[in-house]
Parts: structure tokens; sequence; C-alpha cells
């Protein structure tokens, strides 16, 4: 087609390959839109579709698109298909279990030994004996056979597959692979120029050392101080996050290494400091596969030249022989990791799957050795085909197998109980919103399809209208909020006398398993002879209660410090509160240091061992309650500390407890800090006779508290300020949401 002229004036120019970028664009994401729609009904994986309408669209195709990843000519599709490729190589590294990848680095790395080794040494026989190229070119070609980039990823994490043993030994051995690839490529690049000498070593060790030290060092530093302080501005975290992984792979490229490399370490690195259920992630992950990833694919499809198989026999012969020495030394490293790590055959295809396919790594490998001379461009157009081959092959091995290990392992998982979990969350404070919904996600057990309830409780007055529907928008917030990482969320208002009352009505409505509270600092009159809120609440609530103090993002918490009661252990809740630690601890990313008995901490190990992805546990012995204050010298503000407390009359209740709320507000001010309150039975509760005897030894305590109140009022102190004169009182009442509850 030509330019459509009217009147003298250009209208539009529709002459290949298309130049307007509205149009470009446009085109672009109709592909993205239809291909996988039209080529799932023929059971071929998304992936694929786009592969292949990036070839029927490209250069060698239709030639509606000009540019692609094979030539640095800053077009769009160039620029994005890059992104695409970064981006699945930070996710690689931000889904990353880095709990489990520690316990299976020792295989991660003999897998990257394995599926570099094989490949090399086959590739440099056979282009010595049967291709007859030349030393250095056998070692430039038969490295771009060790090396594979993680096209099928986003398969395996659509699947749900990220945490599987197979799946993060293919990820740590794509790092050493690409490491080891690209190392070899620049000491071919400076030997061919000849610049390989004492200076060239020490430059790029220097460049190395310093890298990796600012990434694993100061991007946690910068993100963690980031996080803390811009906490409710999503586009500005999600912006921030972006702009570290380019510059950690611009940073690798002058080091010496490629920008994957980068782009994964810096997915690493911010690791710990994005949960897999935040509204951060959520964005990242929308991103990446609506526009980057597919960009990046359709970028690959654009390389294939299928005209190249009718240049001749011997163009023929040298991809035919790239592909069979790819795939055999490629299969031949996944078989051997599976004879010695007892993996499943699911597991096995799946780990050949996800590191057989040849994208932008081994282009790179191909055009810098074209350029400098030691390919030819048979081997080029070879490599060309190899790509597209792989590609798919992969996709299919990956998709195929990866769907029946999902299926596997959903039936491997415990059964989920009859009773779902309801996690309730009253709100008071419009402030706490975004962080005590964070800890409920957090919670959450995503088998668990229950939506996040969010209660806020009005007191019956002559102003109760006014404040539902005040109450009401703002608990919109906690929508979005849950929206934001796809957790439905619903919102309850109940109007009643008093707060206590209104949420234990909301809780045996919904038979809620968990609620999660605000802390209070105020202390209110009433509450030395009534009791406080908190106290109400737990006295006819008896299902798991955290009582939360939030300064700072969850997320950037370093360790979780876990104080236990003796006889923690023997609590009806026991088993549920660990589960729900351990998952904080993982979806935070933190270790856990737990303060206790030999005896408790021996059942808090074996029922933490009972998950399959465990955090780092480190073991401090606490006999006495009363310790856990020296934890205020060490604890930092990047710590989270959790006290597990006890109803009274129970079995690991101890009378210290009752000031411990206290001592927390006056010695943790700067802290993250949540009581817990393990569920109980009521029966066996109800049926002890101290429990009989509690009600009467309550009223006793609180009129108690009330004499000694009334003699501090009659009996201030000298040199006292007037202002805090008559605050004597350790006691302080954690209370629902806020801190601004009348």
């Amino acid at each position: 087609m030509g330019n459509i002229p009217i009147k003298g004036y250009l209208l539009f120019d529709f002459s290949l390959p298309l130049k307007d970028p509205v149009l470009i664009f446009s085109l672009l994401l109709f592909i993205i839109l239809l291909a996988p729609v039209i080529l799932r009904k023929f059971r071929i994986p998304s992936i694929i579709g786009l592969i292949i309408a990036g070839l029927v669209i490209g250069p060698h195709g239709l030639n509606l698109l000009s540019g692609s990843l094979m030539v640095n000519d800053g077009s769009s599709i160039n620029l994005f298909g890059k992104v695409g490729l970064l981006y699945i190589m930070f996710l690689a590294g931000l889904e990353l279990d880095l709990n489990e990848f520690r316990r299976n680095r020792s295989r991660s790395l003999l897998f990257g030994i394995l599926t570099f080794s094989f490949p090399f040494v086959m590739g440099t026989w056979v282009c010595l004996h049967l291709l007859h190229f030349s030393l250095m070119s056998s070692i430039l070609i038969s490295s771009m056979f060790s090396t594979h980039t993680l096209v099928a990823y986003p398969i395996a994490s659509r699947l749900g597959l990220t945490r599987n043993k197979a799946v993060t030994v293919a990820v740590g051995g794509t790092i050493i692979t690409d490491s080891a690839v690209l190392l070899i490529l620049a000491i071919i690049t400076g030997s061919s120029k000849g610049q390989l000498n004492q200076a060239f070593w020490i430059q790029m060790a220097i460049s190395l050392v310093v890298f990796v030290s600012v990434v694993f060092w100061g991007f946690p530093v910068i993100g963690r101080w980031f996080f803390k302080n811009i906490k409710e501005d999503n586009a500005s975290q999600y912006i921030f996050v972006l702009a570290l992984v380019f510059l950690s792979a611009f940073m690798a490229e002058v080091a010496g290494i490629d920008a994957i490399i980068g782009a994964f370490m810096a997915g690493l690195a911010l690791n710990r400091l994005i949960p897999h259920t935040s509204p951060i992630m959520n964005r990242i992950e929308f991103v990446g596969n609506a526009l980057f990833i597919p960009f990046f694919l359709i970028g690959v499809g654009m390389l294939v030249d299928l005209r190249v198989l009718t240049n001749g026999t011997e163009a023929l012969l040298v991809a035919g022989t790239l592909i069979a020495v790819s795939f055999t030394g490629k299969w031949i490293a996944a078989f051997l990791t599976q004879l010695f790590f007892r993996y499943s055959n699911l597991q096995r295809k799946v780990l050949f799957g996800l590191t057989s396919a040849h994208a932008a790594a081994t282009l790179a490998v191909i055009l810098v050795g074209y350029r400098i001379g030691l390919v030819n461009v048979e081997v080029l157009n070879g490599t060309v085909i190899l790509i597209l081959v792989t590609c798919l092959v992969a996709s299919f091995i990956t998709d195929k197998a990866g769907r029946k290990l999902a299926i596997l392992e959903q039936d491997l998982l415990p059964e989920i109980t009859e009773i779902s979990e309801k996690i309730l969350v009253p709100i008071n404070n419009p402030h706490t919103i975004e962080m005590l919904m964070d800890l409920a996600i957090m919670l959450k057990d995503p088998r668990h399809k229950e939506p996040i309830y969010s209660l806020s409780v009005v007191k019956d007055d002559e102003e109760a209208t006014e404040k539902v529907q005040m109450s009401n928008r703002m608990l919109e917030k906690a929508i979005i909020h849950g929206s934001a990482t796809d957790n439905p969320v619903k919102i309850i208002t109940r109007v009643d006398l008093n707060i206590a009352s209104g949420i234990n009505r909301a809780a045996k409505e919904i038979l809620a398993t968990d609620l999660i509270l605000g802390w209070s600092e105020k202390t209110r009159p009433g509450d030395y002879l009534f009791g406080s809120t908190l106290g109400n609440i737990l006295q006819d609530f008896w299902q798991t209660v955290y009582v939360c103090k939030l300064l700072h993002p969850i997320n950037t918490t370093q360790k979780m410090i876990v104080v236990m009661p003796n006889n923690a252990e023997l609590e009806t809740g026991f088993p549920h509160w660990v589960s729900k630690i351990r998952g904080l601890a993982n979806q935070a990313g933190a270790h856990l240091h737990i303060c206790c008995s030999l005896k408790t901490s021996k059942a808090f190990e074996q029922e933490l061992g009972k998950a399959h992805s465990i955090p780092e546990v480190y073991h401090n012995r606490f006999d006495e309650m009363e310790d856990f204050l020296v934890l205020s010298r060490s604890i930092t503000r990047n710590d989270l500390l959790i006290v597990i407390s006890a109803r009274k009359s129970t079995i690991s209740y101890d009378p210290y407890m009752d000031i411990i709320p206290g001592k927390l507000n006056r010695h943790f001010q700067q802290n993250n800090f949540i009581m817990l309150y393990p569920e109980q039975n009521v029966v066996e509760n109800g049926g002890s006779a101290d429990a009989t005897l509690a009600p009467i030894q309550e009223q006793i305590e609180n009129f108690n508290r009330l004499g000694k109140a009334v003699k501090r009022i009659f009996r201030p102190r000298p040199g006292m300020p007037e202002e805090t004169r008559f605050r004597e009182d350790d006691s302080v009442n954690p209370d629902t949401s806020g801190q601004d509850l009348p």
C-alpha cells in the first residue's frame, strides 16, 4: 500500500512497515488480546501464539512492523522487548521462595553445572569434528547451547508452580549458566581485541564486587527506607521498584555482565520487601503479564526467518545439528538431576521445559560472534531456527507437564477444614485501614475463598445515622485496598450500645476465626470497674485475636520476635497461630526469633516443620514472661515483636500478662508489635473450677485496681509536672482498631 493523498495533503501513511506509533501500538495490543484466545481453542499455549504472531507480522513475514530484538534500532518493539526480557528475570527473582532456595542452593549449583557442562562439551565436540569449526568458534557456539532463557516461566507462574523444587532449581541454574556463558563471551571478545591481560581481569573483578555489593546491600536499605516513608502512594512505589530494576540492569552491563543478570539480582534484593500478596506485587505482575512480557515474546517471533530453510542443505544441516545438540544436552542434565534428587517424571519434564528454550542470551552470543568473524551466516540462520523450535517445544512441555504437576500438588495439600477461614477486621481509625488490611491479607490462607470482613461499629445514639454514613465511606477504602490484591472485601456496619458488643455480635454472625484489632493507648475511667473493650471481647470471643500496633509497613520487617509463655503449646489454638506466624514470616521475608522455654521451643519447631516452606528460625531461651523486656535493648525499628498472651484461667495464663500492654507501650514505642490471644475451647475453659470462679476473681481485681487508682489520685508525687502527676498506672488498654476511639 502507498500513501493516500486528499486535496494535496497526506492523510495517512499506510506504507509498510507501519510507522505511525498509534497504529503500531493498537496492532500490538490486538495481537496480545486475540492471539492467545484464538490459539487456546487449539490447545496451544498463549506464549506460542505470541511468538507465531511475531513471526507473521515481523520483517520476515508480512512486514507490518520493523525492528526486533535482533537489531538495536531504538524502535518501540525493540525497547519493549528488552524490557519484557528483564521483566521475566526480575519476576523470577522476586517470586523465588528464598527459604526454599536457601535450602536447595546446593541443588541449584549442581544443576547449573550439569546444564552448562553437558551442552558445552557435546557442542564443542560436534562443532570441531562434525561441522569443522575452529576452536574459538566451537567454544563460542557451544556456550550458546549452555545458556537458556526462561521463556516458559510465565506458564509455571500462572500454574502456581514458582515454589516447586524443580522450578526453584531451574531458576537458580539459569543464573549460573548465563553468568558462565556471558563470562566466556567477555573473554572471547577481549581475546579477539587483544585486551586479555592482567588489567582486564582486575577491572572485571573489581566491577563485579562493587555491583554485587551495591545491589544486595544498598537496594534493601534504600527500599526499606522508601516503603516506610512513602506508605500510601502505590504509583510511586511501583515506579521506584521499576527504577531499581533497570538501574541494576544498567550497572550489570557496566560491570561487564548481561543486563538480565542485573534484573534477576534486583528481584532477589527486593524479594523480602515485596510480599507476594501485596498491592505492589499485584501491579508488578499485572503490568508485566499484560504488556512487557508479551512484547518480548512478539519480538522473539520477529527474529525468525523461515526463508533460511530454502537457502540450501547446509543451512538445514547446521540448524538440525544445533537443535539436536541443544535438546540432548539439556535433557541429559534434567535426567541426571532427577536421578540425584529423586524428582518425579513430571518435575523432570518441567525442569527440561524451563531450561530448553533459547532466546535473548543465545542471540547475543551469536551476534557477537558474527560481528567479530567467528560465526558465519549459516550458523546465524540456524540459530534463528533454533530459537523458534526450542521456544515452541519448551512452552508445550512446560504447559502440559506443569498442568499435571499443579493438579498433583493440589491433591497432596492437606484438606481444608469444613469451617472456612473468616478474618474480621474492625476499623475505627481511617489512618490504620491499609496496614490492618495488609496484615489480614498476609495472614489469609489463599486456598480459602472467603472475603475479608471489614467492620465498623457505631454507638446507638442520636448521631447514629450520620456516623453510619461516615463509616460506610471510610470502609470503601478497605474495599479499594483489598481489590488491589485481588482479595474480595465485604463491609459490615453495626449499630450497638458499645464497641465490644458490636464486634462480638458481628464475629458470631459470620463465624469469624480470626479477629484483628488495632491498638489504643487511651484508658477510660470506667475500664477499672467494667473492664476494657478488649477484655469484654475476649470474654465472649474464643477464637484467635490479634491486637496490633503497626507504625511501619510489615513488608519492611527484617525479623519477627515471638515471645511465648510456658505451656503455650498446650492451648487449643497453638497449631493455628503457628501456621499464621509462619505464613506472615514468609510473606514479609523475615527471620523468626522465638523466645520461650526449651519444651515450648521444640513443640513450636515441630509444628512449624509440618509446612512446605519454613523461614529461618533462631532460638532464645526465655523461662519467664518477664524476660521479654530484655528485648527492648536489641530490637530495632525494622523488627516485629509478637507476644503470645492468654485469656485468664487458661493453661498458659500468667498474671504478668496483665501488665504486658503497658510494658509494650512504654518500652517499645517505636516498634511494630502484636499481642496474640490463641483460640480457646469454650467448653473446656468454662467447665473448670477456676473458670467458674473467674468472674468473681475478676470483679475483685477490678475493685482492687479502682482502690489503687483512688490512692494515687489523692497521693500525688512531689516534683512531677501537673499534666503527668496522676499517670503512674502501668496498664494500658489495647482497643479496637485505632487510637481515636471515644
